[in-house]
């Protein structure tokens, strides 16, 4: 399995979200939408595996928050899932209830709690720990595995893997609905900004760490979702700097940020488990405060639990942020 690129912390509001997904009147006993509870199943994962299922399955564990954020909006509820306590702070709009179980760390996740569900399928990630898929399918245990990290197609990429978890569980009507929705918003939303003093506006989008004095700026550079969400919107990314192959990141500090010209919108995630490196180290950066989205007013930070790795819900609630940001 490929090796995760380490991301040094996991790391809008408008009722179209709501009304789109409906991750919050959903149940987990939902039948599936369009198929039979008995009709088989047969799904090939990122590893090339063929994936049987008698049925559509309705106990399923998840192992990515992705898989996890995704599962939700489908209407359902996952019976377990892993690093389960940060989950719902991270991921605002498509919660998990008390009902579901904490199995671990994502990174290293129980294989005894996993057992203990009695799971009809487990989704896990390329990056996964390999020995765990190994355990549950020697077990007998079905495993999904999903690639959720492709720099040349981030957000197709997503698709597909909406498509394919809806498949897996018996939702792939919803699962259409989702992905129609978001395509349906981002055109929209490129309309509105074509209209506005934003057309053809360039963007910048980053989250920051400090350690110490030193403060840290991730860009999501061309080949991240983000890029790929805000390009849909008719936007250009400002960062042309060195990004990696897979998840579309590039790092910098603030005297970097100087690379990124004038004129441009500047959007930004704030860590949740840590100081706001933007709104409190970088506030008296001298460097900073020169920067001409800073003296101008580009400034828009995301509203906290925008989950910049996830699936359809923190997708939607990123475009209605920035389509928001730059028409009001």
């Amino acid at each position: 399995m490929k090796k995760k690129r380490a991301l040094v912390f996991a790391a809008v509001p408008l009722m179209l979200v709501l009304a789109a997904c409906g991750t919050t009147e959903s149940k987990a006993d939902d039948k599936p939408d369009n198929a039979a509870a008995g009709d088989p199943v047969s799904l090939t994962d990122a590893r090339g595996e063929v994936i049987e299922l008698d049925s559509p399955a309705t106990k399923v564990v998840s192992l990515e928050w992705m898989q996890t954020e995704t599962l939700v909006s489908l209407g359902v509820m996952p019976v377990a899932h892993a690093d389960g306590d940060a989950y719902n702070t991270w991921v605002a709009k498509a919660q998990v209830d008390g009902s579901v179980k904490d199995v671990g760390n994502r990174s290293e996740p129980s294989f005894t709690e996993i057992m203990k569900t009695g799971p009809e399928l487990v989704l896990a990630d390329t990056s996964g720990p390999e020995a765990i898929v190994k355990k549950l399918e020697d077990e007998g245990v079905p495993v999904l595995v999903l690639d959720t990290a492709d720099g040349a197609r981030q957000l197709d990429l997503m698709k597909d893997n909406v498509r394919l978890i809806a498949e897996a569980v018996g939702k792939t009507d919803q699962g259409e609905k989702i992905i129609g929705d978001l395509e349906e918003s981002m055109e929209a939303g490129k309309e509105a900004i074509a209209e506005s003093d934003a057309a053809g506006a360039r963007f910048a989008m980053a989250d920051g760490w400090a350690e110490g004095g030193n403060v840290t700026i991730r860009l999501f550079g061309t080949g991240s979702l983000m890029s790929d969400l805000a390009e849909g919107l008719g936007l250009e990314n400002a960062w042309t700097g060195e990004v990696d192959a897979e998840w579309g990141l590039g790092t910098t500090d603030p005297e970097g940020l100087t690379a990124l010209g004038d004129d441009v919108r500047f959007f930004y995630n704030s860590p949740v488990e840590a100081d706001d490196v933007f709104g409190a180290q970088l506030e008296k950066n001298p460097i900073w405060n020169k920067l001409e989205f800073v003296t101008s007013g580009h400034l828009y930070p995301l509203e906290k639990g925008v989950w910049t790795f996830g699936g359809p819900v923190s997708a939607q609630e990123f475009v209605n942020q920035v389509v928001a940001d730059l028409t009001e």
